[in-house]
């Protein structure tokens, strides 16, 4: 998994052992589950200081006891599609802690080929990028598929 490549954990909150053996071992959960659910059992798998980011909307209000936010002084917060300000101050914080994006940057002619790879779910990047200011040189032909 790509996330595991970067340093993240996959843990299926479905409950059993996965989820006993990833309690307090979580520095930041991102829940984007938009079914209703219960948040306690990923609130112990917080640290101390951990953060559950909440960016699935349930339909119903979720349920927390104080306590379980408090005793370990955890945090629970949120996060919708920002608009300008919001997109500049996480492409700064990203500048200054040199978090990039994993892209793969394409001209125009591969973009036939990106499609066939994402079609065929290929393990190559799922983020392609097209170069639209370099990739046009004159008019342009697309690629055969390969």
């Amino acid at each position: 998994r790509e996330v595991e490549a970067m340093g993240a954990a996959f843990v299926m909150s479905k409950g059993g052992e996965a989820m006993a053996a990833a309690e307090d071992t979580q520095d930041l959960i991102i829940d984007t589950v938009s079914a209703q659910h219960d948040i306690v059992p990923l609130l112990s798998c917080l640290k101390t200081d951990g953060t559950l980011c909440m960016v699935g909307i349930p339909p119903e209000d979720l349920k927390v006891h104080a306590f379980d936010v408090i005793g370990g002084r955890k945090a629970v917060a949120g996060s919708l599609i920002g608009g300008i300000s919001e997109t500049q101050e996480m492409l700064d914080f990203c500048a200054a802690h040199a978090i990039t994006a994993d892209i793969h940057l394409i001209p125009p002619s591969q973009i036939n080929h990106a499609m066939v790879q994402l079609r065929a779910n290929s393990g190559a990047a799922r983020r392609f990028v097209i170069d639209v200011k370099d990739g046009f040189s004159g008019e342009w032909e697309a690629e055969d598929d390969e």
